[in-house]
């Protein structure tokens, strides 16, 4: 578990608590018209920073959630010491790139809420051999998924109603159709 304050108060939060934030955010990245995907960066009692996707309003591919928050983070925290391990919560799992972002940063541990069969990369660490794994950057955060998988279905199931074109459309509904 892991605190977080809110309204002035201290609450631990669950990694169910997270993700629901992870959420929030990819409910208003869906409705300024982009893909629901959201994240947040938490250390120790503080959310350092969220984000949601932003492939329209920038116009690029590289914009995903989870490395938008991370950008973020990185640019608060600098390189000065962390008093807590960095988390980052992601309604959707991380692709490869995104992964990649989280060991660079340093976070310890992912949490998303549905599997992305298609572009996932929670599975990286099986096959990860890293020359020395006593480097910041070399070692894979713990990543944990299936938190809210439902709620984060019935989410990709009602952006597929409203997706502007026929592939992301059937993206969503492939994603809200998952049983893993």
């Amino acid at each position: 578990m892991i605190a977080t304050s809110g309204g002035g108060r201290s609450v631990v939060a669950t990694p169910d608590e997270l993700v629901a934030m992870a959420m929030v955010m990819a409910d208003e990245g869906a409705a300024a018209g982009e893909l629901p995907i959201g994240a947040v960066v938490v250390m120790g009692d503080e959310v350092i920073s969220r984000s949601h996707t932003q492939e329209r309003a920038q116009g690029r591919r590289l914009v995903h959630a989870d490395l938008l928050a991370m950008e973020e983070a990185d640019r608060r925290l600098g390189w000065k010491p962390r008093p807590a391990p960095l988390v980052l919560a992601v309604n959707l799992e991380p692709c490869l790139m995104c992964v990649g972002a989280a060991m660079s940063l340093g976070v310890e541990t992912i949490y998303y809420g549905l599997g992305s069969p298609s572009d996932g990369a929670a599975g990286v660490g099986v096959v990860w051999r890293p020359q020395r794994e006593d480097m910041t950057f070399s070692r894979i955060p713990e990543i944990k998924g299936g938190f809210l998988r439902e709620k984060v279905r019935a989410q990709f199931a009602r952006y597929a109603v409203t997706a502007r074109t026929q592939g992301l459309r059937q993206w969503a509904e492939d994603l809200a159709r998952l049983t893993l």
